[in-house]
């Protein structure tokens, strides 16, 4: 156990905002009482010298809440996550902002190989551990393959694919998909008429639904779910239809 100055993290909740019983409010500070330790006592968290995703080991994107905190104080680590003596409670984020902390995070620690952006019907491909691909532009394709690896793509029809451990694939823009394959992975697309799919069971998924309103897109509701739970099937493509997730056409 050491005393840490205080550190950014994410934290896991219960859909009521509770952990371990103990109900939590954003905006608020809170002091743990007793020896801290990991796994034991403390508030618990993954800080920012850890991938963000890995808080998916602990509270399942499907039926938790996630916000920013920040945590020090007496602090005990274990694996990647920390035990608090004092946590604060910051804004709540979604799948979307976890993704994007997860591409942030990767991009600044990956070695990247090939094209970083490219225009019309590019292509960027990162490999390796913590890999990195980012493509823009109409039909942009973005794959990074191994363990924790983050791909971007947008633009119109862009593509995103992130196989290995803990893939983050993200795809905004019209009609963008994205994959991801492998454990824990992660497929997001934030834009209208975008698809998304998990090859493997265990995969998480979100995708918004949006409406043309003759000068915009508005966005009408959203859906999360994971391959192999609720019906939610692998190696299916899906969108987003009055907030659940259904199949889409190839």
């Amino acid at each position: 156990m050491t005393d840490t100055a205080t550190i950014r993290a994410i934290k896991g909740f219960e859909a009521d905002l509770s952990c371990r019983g103990h109900k939590f409010e954003v905006g608020q500070t809170y002091t743990a009482t007793g020896e801290i330790v990991a796994c034991k006592n403390g508030f618990h968290a993954v800080p920012d010298d850890q991938h963000p995703l890995a808080v998916f080991n602990y509270y399942p994107p499907a039926r938790s809440r996630f916000c920013i905190v920040e945590v020090g104080g007496k602090t005990d680590s274990e694996g990647d996550k920390v035990a608090a003596e004092i946590l604060s409670v910051g804004k709540e984020v979604g799948l979307r902002e976890l993704t994007l902390e997860a591409v942030k995070w990767v991009t600044g620690r990956a070695t990247l190989e090939g094209p970083v952006a490219v225009k019309t019907n590019g292509l960027a491909t990162a490999s390796g551990t913590r890999g990195a691909a980012t493509a823009s532009g109409t039909q942009g394709a973005a794959t990074a393959s191994g363990y924790q690896g983050a791909a971007t793509a947008s633009g119109t029809q862009g593509a995103a694919t992130a196989s290995g451990e803990h893939g983050a694939a993200t795809a905004s823009g019209y009609r963008g998909a994205a994959t991801a394959s492998g454990e824990q992975g992660c497929a997001i697309g934030s834009g209208p008429g975008c698809r998304v799919m998990g090859e493997v069971d265990g995969v998480d998924l979100f995708a918004r639904e949006f409406s043309w309103t003759g000068a915009e897109w508005r966005r009408v509701s959203i859906a999360c779910g994971t391959t192999g739970l609720g019906g939610i099937r692998a190696g299916v493509w899906y969108r987003c239809v009055g907030g659940a997730l259904v199949e889409a056409d190839q």
